[in-house]
């Protein structure tokens, strides 16, 4: 059953209701469905946009509205995934033909894939600073690189996280080993709790603190230099959780004072379903080899089995090479271009938060303070109206991409937005332009000021639809 919600308001009267089917206004008079159109005519093409910017695929998006236009793609969705850089994109295609499983083959495919392989390891290590007698571990992605860290784990570790953590960096860890500390008001209350917990633990067993790089809800940087030093303190080593951070600013392992860092492509214009562990060998090459497969071995025998040290311990079976070469080509365009990069996200995080900030009914999310740094996610709420609501109408009328929900950091999001409450997250990027900034604003405004173009309803296990919706969105399967 669906139901039809008030969500249509003017300002002098509040919420309006619709009958269903019952258009609000003659604008949208016809029943004719639009076809969805899902390219705009291509600009003059190349790596890089006319100001300087790595140029992403999305850059040739179209969608249509319920207004019967179409216009290019407001990605403020970064923060969940990335489009590709054109230029991992061209590295992809240019390995393609040649790609063949990497390792112990003597074919023209496995020799060059192989070593395209290994130079990309090269490469990702040496964009997060890491230092000689590092590994780097190619995964699937932040999660799975967190887990292999969890796996490897010495029996008797003690382990330190925020539950301001992402799901990925809270849960991976023993339970009855670890220690959640309560989500921080500020940077120092996050120190505070972490040197309290600290001096409690057992002085002669491993600790390990887990680190935020930046927030994946409130986009705040945190303070990981001064809690790494308190860590170093008490003997703990300490892992970053780098998903968020890596793809907006420059990582330097020691700088940092960290042991590894985890992060993946998809959140960093490389979204070919790789990630990457980087950072200390010992605690790895001591630990069971996580995919106990070929690759992993290096002798099977009636008398056992010797597995590898390094990466390839923990990289059995046929790995992503793909996914690692884009990483790679991702790694190497972000750092020749950063400085431009930081420009232009720090332009339209400051006009995107001003703009938001000033209209009515809007609370911006913050958690360590309003004054941290931010690599660029604004997330917000707006008074009377459902998170996932506001996220459908901004996209079926200005073709803007936000998201919305408790963005897997549950206990965070009690904390800063509500008991049980969600959200909407606005993360900006490269696919992101100062017209897009100005295109959010101007549809939360109108949403706050004079309610909806089309009466919604919801309809459960599915979310919002517009009632007398011109488009077609179905698409046919692109195999």
């Amino acid at each position: 059953m669906s139901t039809v919600t008030s969500i249509t308001r003017t300002p002098s009267s509040g919420f309006t209701d619709h009958a269903p089917g019952v258009l609000p206004s003659p604008e949208h008079p016809s029943s004719r469905r639009l076809s969805i159109v899902t390219d705009l005519p291509r600009r003059s093409g190349g790596p890089l946009t006319a100001t300087g910017l790595p140029r992403t695929v999305a850059h040739e998006i179209g969608v249509p509205t319920v207004h019967r236009t179409v216009v290019d793609i407001a990605n403020f969705d970064h923060g969940a995934t990335t489009p590709a850089l054109v230029a991992v994109k061209e590295a992809v295609d240019k390995v393609s033909p040649t790609y063949g499983s990497v390792h112990r083959g003597a074919g023209f495919a496995s020799r060059i894939t192989t070593a395209w392989f290994e130079e990309a390891r090269a490469e990702v290590g040496r964009f997060v600073g890491a230092r000689p007698g590092d590994e780097v571990i190619f995964t699937r992605n932040t999660t799975d690189a967190l887990r292999l860290l969890a796996h490897a784990l010495p029996q008797d570790a003690q382990v330190f996280a925020w539950q301001s953590a992402h799901h990925a960096a809270l849960l991976p860890w023993p339970a009855e080993h670890t220690t959640a500390l309560r989500v921080p008001g500020s940077v120092q209350e996050a120190a505070d709790l972490l040197r309290t917990a600290l001096t409690a633990a057992d002085p002669q067993a491993p600790k390990l603190v887990v680190l935020t790089g930046a927030c994946n809800v409130t986009g705040e940087v945190w303070p990981v230099r001064e809690l790494a030093f308190i860590a170093a303190q008490f003997g703990a080593r300490v892992v970053v959780d780098g998903a968020q951070l890596v793809p907006h600013r420059a990582v330097d392992l020691d700088d940092l004072g960290a042991d590894w860092i985890a992060f993946s492509g998809h959140k960093m214009y490389a979204p070919y379903g790789a990630g990457a562990l980087v950072g200390r060998a010992d605690w790895l090459d001591a630990a069971e080899p996580y995919l106990p497969a070929g690759g992993a071995t290096h002798t099977v025998s009636g008398d056992g089995i010797q597995w590898h040290t390094g990466p390839a311990r923990h990289e059995g079976g046929t790995p992503n090479a793909l996914g690692a070469i884009a990483i790679a080509a991702a790694c190497v365009t972000l750092a020749r271009h950063r400085e431009t990069v930081d420009r232009h996200e720090e332009a339209l995080a400051t006009r995107l938060r001003d703009g938001l900030g000033q209209i009515p009914g809007v609370r911006i999310v913050a958690a360590l303070g309003a004054d941290r740094p931010n690599v660029g996610v604004v997330t917000f709420t707006v008074d009377g109206w459902d998170s996932s609501l506001v996220s459908q109408v901004l996209s079926d009328e200005d073709g803007i991409a936000v998201r919305d929900g408790r963005f897997c950091a549950h206990l965070l999001c009690d904390t800063v937005v509500g008991q049980s409450a969600a959200a909407v997250r606005a993360s900006l990027g490269l696919a992101t332009t100062p017209d897009h900034v100005e295109r959010l604003i101007a549809g939360v405004r109108r949403l706050v000021t004079s309610g909806s173009a089309l009466p919604y309803r919801h309809v459960p296990g599915q979310g919002w639809e517009a009632i007398g919706d011109p488009r077609d969105l179905s698409q046919p399967r692109p195999w």
